[in-house]
C-alpha cells in the first residue's frame, strides 16, 4: 500500500436494491396485524446488564467531556486493548499500542470508513478495483463498498462452504484487483468460526494479492464453548507481522453496551498510520469518559464470562424446543439461529406467517444477502437474535416450533 492515488471511480456493482433488512421488513408487515402479543426477534442489541462499573467510570472522568478527543485515543485506551489482545489471543509482546490500535465510534463506523482508506491506498494501478463481501453480509460492508466506489464481488457464504466465504475458490483475476475483503468470524448470521489455519489461508492471500484483510470480529467473545481462534493471532504466527490485516471489534456485544458507541481497530500499523491522517479530518471521535469505560472494561472479564453464560442458557432452550424439527440449530459463535425453513415455503413466507399467526417478529434470512448469479443465499432461511431473557426466548421459539411441527 503507498500514498493516496486519485483513480476513476467505477459504479458499484452486485448491491443492486442494497437497502436496510430492517426497513424491507417493516414495507412486508406493514398493514399486518399480529395474531398475538408481539415479541421482536429480529435485532441483535444485546439486552443483558450493562456492566456495574459502567456508571461509576463516567462519573469519575466527567470533566473529559469538555475536551476534544485525540483521534488516536487515550494511552489507558490503547493500552488495555494491548493488553487484552495479548492475553486473548497469545500475542505476549507482539501488540505495539501506539502505532498498532485506533478507538472507533463503534465498529460499524470503522468498517464504513476502511473501505474508503483501503481504496484510496492501493497500490493498484487500476480502474475497476473490487472489495470482497461475504454472502450474506452486514450491510456496512455494503454501505462502504459504495461509498469507496468499488466493485462488490459477492462471496457465497453457505453450507457448501461451512457458512464462511472460500476465498481462495475467486479467479487470480479478480483477487488482483481485490483492494479488500471483508471476512467476519463469527459469522453474522450464520455463527461459524474461522480456524486458526482458515485464518491463515485468507492472510496468505491478501499478501499474495496485497489487499487488505478487514476482519469483523465483533462477535469473538460471544461462543459456546471454545474461544475462536482470531485473525491478528493467526497473522502472527505466521511470520510476526500484522501486516495487510486489521480486527475490528466493539464493546456492544461483549459488554452489552451497544448505546456506548466504542469499539477498536487493531493491526497493521503502516495502514493504521496512514489511516489516522485521513480519520483525523472525517471520522467522529469518542469521548474520553467513554473511552475509560472501554479500557476498565477490557481489563474486566467477570461480566462477559456471566454473558456468555446467559446466551448460552438461551441456546439450550434453542436445542430442545427445535432440535426435533431442524436437527441441530445452535452455531459455535454469536447469538443468532440461521434456520433453514426452505422446506415450509422460505424465509419470507415464514416470517410472514409467524407475524401473522403468532405474533412472532423474525428476519427473512433473503434480507440479509444479495442475488448472486440468480440465486439469494439467504432465501431458506431465517435469522432470530436470541438476545431477550430466558422466558422471552421461550415463549418465541415456543411459538416457532408449534407453528413448524
Amino acid at each position: 500500500m503507498s500514498n493516496h492515488q486519485t483513480q476513476s471511480q467505477p459504479k458499484p456493482a452486485g448491491l443492486q436494491g442494497f437497502s436496510s433488512p430492517f426497513a424491507r421488513l417493516n414495507q412486508m408487515l406493514e398493514g399486518l396485524a399480529p395474531g398475538n402479543s408481539p415479541i421482536n426477534m429480529t435485532i441483535g442489541e444485546p439486552r443483558h446488564a450493562v456492566p456495574s462499573f459502567v456508571g461509576d467510570v463516567i462519573a469519575r472522568n466527567l470533566t473529559d467531556f469538555g475536551k476534544y478527543p485525540p483521534i488516536k485515543g487515550s494511552d489507558d485506551f490503547r493500552a488495555s486493548i494491548a493488553a487484552w489482545l495479548e492475553r486473548r489471543y497469545g500475542l505476549t509482546g507482539g501488540v505495539d499500542a501506539s502505532s498498532m490500535i485506533l478507538p472507533l465510534n463503534g465498529s460499524r463506523e470503522g468498517i464504513f470508513y476502511a473501505a474508503i482508506e483501503a481504496r484510496m491506498a492501493t497500490r493498484k494501478k487500476i480502474s475497476n478495483p473490487v472489495i470482497l463481501i461475504p454472502n450474506p453480509f452486514y450491510q456496512a460492508y455494503a454501505a462502504g463498498t459504495i461509498a469507496s466506489g468499488c466493485e462488490a464481488q459477492m462471496v457465497r457464504a453457505d453450507a457448501s462452504t461451512g457458512f464462511l466465504p472460500d476465498i481462495a475458490s475467486l479467479p487470480a483475476d479478480v483477487l488482483d484487483r481485490t483492494v479488500a475483503c471483508f471476512f467476519a468470524s463469527p459469522a453474522n448470521p450464520q455463527g461459524a468460526v474461522a480456524s486458526l489455519e482458515g485464518w491463515q489461508s485468507v492472510v496468505r492471500l491478501a499478501r499474495q494479492h496485497d489487499f487488505v484483510l478487514l476482519a469483523d470480529e465483533c462477535y469473538s467473545e460471544i461462543y459456546r464453548s471454545t474461544p475462536p481462534a482470531g485473525v491478528l493471532e493467526a497473522a502472527y504466527r505466521l511470520d510476526g507481522s500484522f501486516s495487510h490485516v486489521l480486527s475490528f471489534n466493539s464493546l456492544s456485544k461483549r459488554s452489552n453496551l451497544p448505546g456506548m458507541r466504542v469499539g477498536f481497530v487493531a493491526g497493521d500499523p503502516a495502514f493504521l498510520t496512514r489511516w489516522t491522517t485521513f480519520r483525523n479530518m472525517a471520522a467522529p471521535q469518542v469521548p474520553l469518559p467513554l473511552q475509560a469505560v472501554a479500557a476498565e472494561a477490557y481489563r474486566d472479564e467477570v461480566h462477559v464470562i456471566e454473558n456468555r453464560r446467559l446466551y448460552n442458557e438461551k441456546f439450550a432452550i434453542a436445542d430442545e424446543l427445535l432440535r426435533p424439527i431442524f436437527g441441530a440449530v445452535v452455531p459455535e459463535g454469536g447469538f443468532f439461529l440461521w434456520l433453514d425453513v426452505g422446506r415450509f415455503g422460505g424465509g419470507e413466507a415464514v416470517a410472514l406467517r409467524l407475524w401473522r399467526e403468532t405474533g412472532l417478529r423474525v428476519i427473512p434470512g433473503g434480507f440479509l444477502a444479495t442475488s448472486d448469479d440468480g440465486q439469494n443465499p439467504g432465501d431458506p432461511f431465517i435469522r432470530i437474535a436470541l438476545v431477550e431473557t430466558a422466558e422471552t426466548t421461550r415463549e418465541g421459539l415456543s411459538r416457532l416450533a408449534n407453528t413448524l411441527s
